[in-house]
């Protein structure tokens, strides 16, 4: 007998809506705070660990607005004494030409001492200081980092499992670094139930979910992986909250990558999600240090770039990203604000709270009596 394979329905934000609630509060009353071990932000918001929006000074300027910068241990802030002329050449760089140019800029050495000096000027701005590092140079390069006062280490490569094959005599273990570093682990990228309840097992202390979402990742057109967002949120909550009853330990999970507006903010919220990561949104911001430009981790590599550069314009402030005023219709500034809004239209207090809103399946949601604002009318 044949047995055929049956795919399943996943979702992205563009396919979800979030019901009102029986009960709302009012916005100015609601909690947005995030924690993880002893980082505690105002807002549920983390940087992408991409250098176009992660430099000590941006991470000055993340704090002030409640919310956590994550630096790329591994990136220019690592390899230059003058980290900001390389981005400007890579900013600068011909459409034809970037690519080439990212892989001969990321491929001067990282500097150890490095890692040093910008820990520390990440320290002086007040902020906490999270940094970003690959699984294969966490060993090397995390204690160092810790050592100099880093407060999280975030683990992160494109797919993240508990188990992996290779041929190197012993690969990363997480229980090992743990015992190795006295602060937050965040690992990541998951998208799968079963995956994620592995990974918590080990220890750490919160969980990225996401594969190829982000706008400047080309990694599901390069390799075909890839699970849309509100799906891969919703399966690694549930392991969350299962991983929760049985051990006591409540490990928060992090939507990162493809949240643009507001709306798709709060559907990750109410998807699961303990705090977003973003990158793009804040590399439009006037404060960040590619002025108007992002790109990937993962787009500067030797042999198999999975992202690229691209043009995202320069929008309006940090402050106007996250509180406002606006200045524009389409839920790309004042995320915060949206946040608190739809908080209060479902009646949650916190961001756990949240969590238990309802969502429905909509794919017309973005376009339902929309159209004179689609140019249709």
């Amino acid at each position: 007998m044949t047995n055929f394979r049956e795919l399943r329905r996943v979702y992205g934000f563009d396919e979800v809506a979030i019901a009102p609630g029986a009960v709302t509060v009012n916005p100015e009353m609601v909690n947005t705070e995030f924690s993880v071990g002893n980082v505690t932000t105002d807002i549920p918001v983390l940087g992408s660990a991409m250098d176009a929006v992660a430099s000590p000074s941006f991470a000055g300027e993340m704090h002030r607005q409640g919310a956590l910068s994550v630096m790329n241990l591994e990136g220019v802030q690592t390899r230059y004494d003058s980290p900001q002329e390389a981005i400007e050449e890579i900013a600068a760089a011909s459409r034809e030409n970037v690519t080439s140019v990212m892989q001969r800029v990321y491929s001067e050495p990282i500097k150890e001492n490095l890692i040093e000096k910008r820990v520390k000027e990440i320290k002086k701005t007040g902020a906490h200081c999270a940094v970003s590092i690959t699984p294969a140079f966490t060993k090397k390069f995390g204690p160092l980092a810790v050592e100099a006062g880093a407060d999280m280490l975030v683990v992160q490569s494109t797919v993240t499992t508990a188990r992996h094959s290779s041929t190197s005599v012993k690969g990363l273990q997480f229980p090992q670094l743990l015992e190795m570093v006295d602060v937050p682990v965040l690992v990541g990228n998951c998208v799968g139930y079963d995956v994620a309840i592995e990974i918590m097992e080990t220890g750490i202390h919160g969980l990225l979910v996401g594969v190829g979402p982000g706008a400047a990742c080309t990694t599901r057109e390069v390799t075909g992986v890839g699970v849309p967002q509100v799906t891969a949120t919703m399966d690694c909550a549930q392991a969350r909250d299962d991983y929760f009853n049985s051990s006591g330990r409540y490990v928060p999970i992090i939507t990162d990558g493809g949240i643009r507006t507001g709306g798709e903010l709060c559907k990750a919220i109410a998807s699961g999600a303990d705090a977003v990561m973003i990158g793009t949104p804040l590399a439009q911001s006037v404060e960040a240090p590619a002025k108007g430009y992002n790109w990937g981790m993962a787009s500067p590599h030797p042999a198999l770039p999975r992202g690229t550069r691209v043009d995202v314009g320069t929008k309006g402030t940090l402050e106007q990203l996250f509180f406002g005023p606006s200045s524009v219709s389409n839920g790309t500034q004042n995320l915060i604000g949206a946040l608190k809004a739809c908080m209060g239209m479902v009646g949650a207090m916190n961001v756990k709270e949240m969590h238990s809103a309802e969502i429905v399946v909509a794919p017309s949601i973005k376009t339902e009596g929309k159209h004179y604002q689609l140019g249709l009318g």
